[in-house]
């Protein structure tokens, strides 16, 4: 069974290994409905969900009628102003046919003028905290993507006391030292106070090459090679505060919860260092381009 640690300050015991639903978003409801005997055997007990992500709240609404308080769902909202960041959030509530979620989370807000709209008068926040007071949430989170995410997280805390971060979190990334010095005072910031951390990206190989004719199942190229997949998703793992959101492409999930329960070795920095040169692994952001596009895990 896959570890599970607490989620911040929620009071929940999340399995570290978090399920990213976006690998549910152009799936058919039988396939969908296979993966979750898969979930329930190996413990995992949290769901990340998003309005952007297709038809996955639609995938992920009769597990959570059969199953009933067994899972931690979290879904996600774009929306800036607090008049649209509702409405979505009731359609997410419909469509996952429930009264209310666990976590909901401002979706890549990265954005100066975005974060400036969401954080102001009549913005997505304060209708999120509207929302936890009547009980239709009981957490509110931020996520985002790109190297400016850590810092603008920063500032997300300074100005509004969350209850979780998400950002990419892997080997190639944390070479950027900018990235790296931004991505370590987060982390202080968010072990001070119980915020809770979920990762992203932790499989991501690169960009899909330009000539690439093949399906694609993820915006970036994952990793495929199941002992690269494990240290990787190790390499995350090794830190105790850190949950990882698994690939949306669900043919990458069985890897990476054998990787989350096989409690092996923290990978040496070498050995990811000779990863990247047998993969062809390469940083997927470069601090700007793809910063703005909803690319879910």
């Amino acid at each position: 069974m896959i570890a599970q640690a607490p989620f911040g300050r929620t009071g929940h015991q999340s399995s570290r290994l978090i399920f990213g639903a976006a690998a549910l978003s152009r799936m058919r409801q039988d396939r969908a409905d296979e993966l979750l005997p898969l979930l329930l055997r190996h413990g995992i007990n949290h769901l990340d969900a998003a309005a952007s992500y297709g038809d996955a709240e639609l995938r992920l609404a009769p597990w959570l009628a059969a199953h009933p308080g067994r899972f931690f769902v979290a879904t996600k909202t774009g929306e800036r102003t607090g008049d649209a960041a509702r409405a979505e959030l009731e359609r997410s509530l419909e469509r996952l046919g429930v009264d209310s979620v666990d976590l909901i989370q401002l979706h890549n807000l990265v954005e100066p003028d975005e974060w400036e709209t969401a954080h102001g008068p009549g913005g997505a926040v304060e209708a999120m905290v509207r929302a936890r007071d009547e009980g239709l949430v009981r957490a509110i989170g931020v996520t985002g993507h790109g190297l400016r995410i850590a810092g603008m997280h920063l500032r997300s805390l300074e100005r509004f006391d969350a209850d979780s971060v998400l950002f990419p979190f892997n080997f190639s990334l944390l070479q950027d030292e900018g990235y790296r010095t931004d991505v370590e005072r987060l982390l202080a910031v968010c072990d001070a106070r119980s915020v809770a951390v979920q990762t992203i990206k932790s499989v991501a190989r690169r960009r899909w090459p330009a000539d690439f004719e093949g399906q694609r199942f993820s915006w970036y190229e994952p990793l495929t090679d199941a002992d690269a997949i494990g240290r990787a998703v190790r390499y995350v793992l090794a830190r105790p505060a850190l949950f990882v959101n698994t690939s949306s492409d669900a043919h990458l999930l069985q890897a990476a919860i054998d990787a989350a329960e096989d409690g092996g070795p923290t990978p040496t920095d070498a050995e990811l260092e000779a990863d990247a040169v047998a993969h062809g692994i390469h940083p997927i952001f470069d601090g700007a381009d793809l910063e703005r596009i909803d690319l879910g895990n």
